[in-house]
């Protein structure tokens, strides 16, 4: 079982179903994440609150991941975190829990005082071996990875700052681990003996943030100026985040001020105990932002069935959902036909000025085409297909953009046999100029996007009831 969702767990979970025919994942909100979960995995309450709940969560469980933090909870974060280490140990060893794995926090404080954020996560560890159960604490540096609260704060800045000052402790080293490699290092935990131990674990290359910030710039083609000043504090610098990560700023501010850190691999353990080979930093960059691009999982990532607006790491996502009567397949054909000869379901004209604007610009233009029966790789008017099943079709913009967009369509029924019809548009801006883009013509695309929808949903209703 794991014991929170969340990032990684967002990543452990595939891997854990593949490897178990049963898996828990255990949250304080099981039905929000119910159908979104592998087969094989069942989401149960628990809340490292109750140690009650937790007990009963852990009946019959072997091993259990503890992936918790409660660095956006409160400023009293490190009494929360040691209250909910104390309680999964403590409930772990009355269940029987054979072996707890912890993801934890790499870093060593030689001269300088240890950070807030950096003192709790090694006594988390240090509470969760104190409950008995055999541990084994990974301890990882800043993980590359859409979703990573370091990573994310990089890209961030770099993707919205053309100019940076930047501080001493952008200078400390670290040794990034690829999300992939994360992944693979806390499953092989299960295969190794379950005895208490601390691992440290990284990724091939030693950098600096400023390192990861000029590797991530030139993956996304971006060129940044960087200014190095020696006064600013870490606690003070932390504040860029407040500017340009709002919604991760609690979080961000704590791994800011722990930046002050070494977060080196000095242990030999890892490569003693595992058959693994780790990423490099710049195969680590390049495979977080082609894998997020390939996987399409932003568009899903905040649920199904309902309408919201978000924003995934540098990304806008927005979804709009129409509920259907019966007949899922036909719908799908039905709104599937779009494009080439079909048109746009509303003022297709405006479609193609946008072609002749981007023609115009160099771009391909409005291609003005589409084949009968769509596979991945087709030209659907400036748009390629990216996928296309029998209930879905993903868009990849072709024309000329400081971004990348996608238009998805989506029909499918929910575990009640609803049905829906639901359409996600995303960009990820590359940029200022990507940001201008997209809130200069938002407006327009959200009302070509919105009518397009209901006379889609309108056309499908009429259709499906003759």
């Amino acid at each position: 079982m794991t014991g929170a969702t969340g990032y990684v767990g967002g990543l452990l979970l595939p891997a854990l179903s593949q490897k178990f025919r049963h898996v828990r994942c255990m949250t304080r909100n099981p039905s929000s994440i119910a159908s979104g979960l592998e087969d094989g995995v069942t989401a149960i309450y628990g809340d490292t609150a109750d140690q009650g709940s937790l007990i009963e969560a852990m009946k019959g469980v072997d091993d259990a991941f503890y992936l918790v933090h409660s660095l956006a909870d409160s400023d009293d974060f490190e009494e929360l975190e040691a209250l909910s280490a104390k309680n999964f140990g403590a409930a772990a060893a009355k269940s029987g829990v054979k072996r707890i794995i912890f993801l934890g926090a790499l870093s060593q404080t030689d001269t300088e005082e240890s950070s807030r954020h950096m003192s709790s996560r090694h006594r988390t560890g240090e509470l969760l071996r104190q409950s008995g159960v055999p541990t084994i604490e990974f301890r990882a540096s800043v993980v590359i990875g859409a979703g990573s609260m370091p990573f994310e704060a990089v890209r961030a800045l770099v993707e919205r700052l053309p100019v940076m000052v930047t501080p001493r402790w952008v200078r400390g080293e670290l040794q990034p681990i690829s999300a992939r490699d994360l992944r693979d290092y806390l499953v092989a935990g299960l295969d190794i003996p379950a005895v208490s131990r601390v691992i440290e674990i990284g990724g091939t290359d030693v950098v600096r943030y400023q390192d990861l910030m000029k590797m991530y710039s030139k993956a996304r083609g971006l060129k940044r100026v960087m200014i190095p000043v020696p006064v600013i504090t870490p606690r003070l610098s932390s504040h860029w985040l407040r500017l340009v990560t709002p919604a991760h700023y609690s979080i961000g501010k704590r791994i800011v001020e722990s930046a002050v850190h070494s977060s080196v691999v000095r242990s030999k353990a890892a490569s003693e105990l595992f058959d693994l080979q780790p990423l490099g930093t710049k195969e680590a960059i390049e495979t977080a932002i082609s894998g997020e691009e390939s996987s399409f999982e932003f568009l899903d990532k905040n649920g199904k069935a309902r309408d919201y607006k978000t924003h995934i790491g540098t990304r806008f996502v927005e979804k709009r959902t129409r509920s259907l009567s019966k007949h899922p397949k036909k719908a799908f054909g039905i709104a599937s036909q779009i494009g080439g000869k079909y048109g746009w379901k509303w003022q297709s004209w405006l479609w193609a000025l946008r072609g002749w604007i981007d023609r115009t610009v160099g771009g391909v233009g409005f291609r003005k085409g589409r084949p009968d029966n769509l596979q991945p790789g087709d030209h659907l008017d400036f748009w390629t297909v990216a996928r296309v099943t029998n209930n879905r079709l993903t868009l990849s913009a072709d024309m000329r953009l400081p971004g990348d967009a996608v238009f998805d369509i989506h029909v499918f029924e929910n575990a009640s046999g609803d049905t829906f019809l639901e359409q996600t548009v995303s960009f990820n801006p590359r940029g200022w100029l990507g940001y201008f883009y997209w809130f200069a013509l938002y407006p327009l695309h959200a009302l070509v996007f919105r009518k397009m929808l209901n006379n889609m949903a309108a056309e499908i209703e009429l259709e499906t009831a003759k």
